[in-house]
Order: structure tokens, then C-alpha cells, then sequence
């Protein structure tokens, strides 16, 4: 059943933990995201919602790049779309090892699913990296009403998915986005130039039209 509606925010705890249960359909996802919520499961059986005190964005105007990544960008060798395969991007984030200071295994098989239906609903997006032609980097993530949202990355060859998140800041960009919301601050996405802000103030840059 479509859940109707979450707790305030201000009841989460100190990590974030807001509620337990529901569901993953479409407008359920839609309902958590426009509320600055996001789901966690902290295993295969236990669905979790999270709203963090702090939030980590990208503001894409602050996001760093090397000049050896944007030269490399360059090369021929590499090629960039949007959208273009979207099952196989989120179900190599779901298998990848690679991960370090990334959430791992919270990308389910009941996530995959419903993340696949909500791109097909038209709220999610994913970019896409290749080395001569073959598919070996991407981030997945949604897109609603205009704010978008990094999920999880994957690469099969070094800088794979940095530049794929390279050729998504400056598709962004192009289209007047502001910012990427990251959820959760680690030392990867801080790299990017990432940086914490306040539930309040990411609850009223989510609702600024």
C-alpha cells in the first residue's frame, strides 16, 4: 500500500532514522523525497527511512575537478550519454566491490526494482561513462521537480564514474540546476566539493521553486 504520509522530520534521531516500513512504489518515493527523506534498508528484510540533521549537497558551482580528469574527459576514447541504460547503471552499482567509503549492500534487489520503475515513471536519471564503446562508469539518482538527487556510483576502469559525474555537473549546469543533494557527507563526495548544510535550510532550498 502507498504510504500517505511520513512522520515530521523533526522526529528523526540523532543518524537520521525516521520511520521503519512501507513500501517502494512510486508515489511513496515521491512523497519521501519531496519531504528531504530518502530510504536506507539496514538489511534485505528491514525497509528504513532517513531525513539527516545535516545534508550533504553539491553545489555545482563549488564541485572540483582536476585538470588532469578534464583533460582526460577529452580523449576520444571516452564517450558520455544520459539515460541510456539505466537498468544495467543501477544493477552495476548494486554489484560493485569498489566502494570504500560508499553504502554498499543497501542497494537491494527490492531498491533495484523500484528504482527502475520510478525511471520509467520519469523521476530518476542516471549518466553514463564509456572506454570505446563499452559501458564501464555511471551514477544513478533521481530527478524530482527539478532537484536532483546522487544515489550511487560504479566503475569498472579508473575515473570511470568521476567522469561520468563530470559530464552530468556540466549537463546540470547547462540546465540551471544548482545543486546535487548526496544525502550523506564522506570523504569521497567531499573531495567533489561536497559540504554539509543544516535539515532546515535543505528543507527550504528543496521547496524553492
Amino acid at each position: 500500500m502507498t504510504i500517505s504520509e511520513f512522520p515530521p522530520v523533526s522526529d528523526a534521531d540523532e543518524d537520521g532514522l525516521l520511520a521503519f516500513g512501507g513500501d517502494l512504489e512510486v508515489e511513496s518515493l515521491l512523497l519521501a523525497y519531496r519531504n528531504g527523506i530518502f530510504p536506507w534498508p539496514i538489511d534485505t528484510s528491514v525497509l528504513a527511512w532517513f531525513s539527516p540533521p545535516q545534508r550533504a549537497l553539491l553545489f555545482l558551482h563549488e564541485f572540483h575537478s582536476s585538470r588532469s580528469l578534464r583533460k582526460e574527459a577529452r580523449d576520444p576514447v571516452w564517450s558520455y550519454s544520459l539515460n541510456s541504460h539505466f537498468d544495467q547503471v543501477i544493477e552495476l552499482c548494486a554489484k560493485a566491490k569498489n566502494r570504500k567509503n560508499q553504502r554498499g549492500t543497501w542497494i537491494t534487489p527490492q531498491l533495484v526494482a523500484a528504482y527502475k520503475e520510478l525511471f520509467r515513471a520519469g523521476y530518476a536519471f542516471c549518466a553514463e561513462s564509456y572506454y570505446n564503446g563499452v559501458l564501464v562508469g555511471g551514477i544513478y539518482g533521481t530527478c524530482i521537480d527539478g532537484k536532483y538527487a546522487g544515489e550511487s556510483m560504479f566503475y569498472l576502469k579508473a575515473n570511470a564514474s568521476k567522469l561520468a559525474l563530470l559530464f552530468l555537473v556540466e549537463e546540470l549546469k547547462s540546465k540551471g540546476i544548482a545543486w546535487i543533494d548526496f544525502q550523506v557527507l564522506n570523504p569521497f563526495t567531499e573531495s567533489l566539493g561536497a559540504r554539509e548544510v543544516g535539515r532546515d535550510e535543505f528543507l527550504t532550498l528543496l521547496r524553492n521553486k
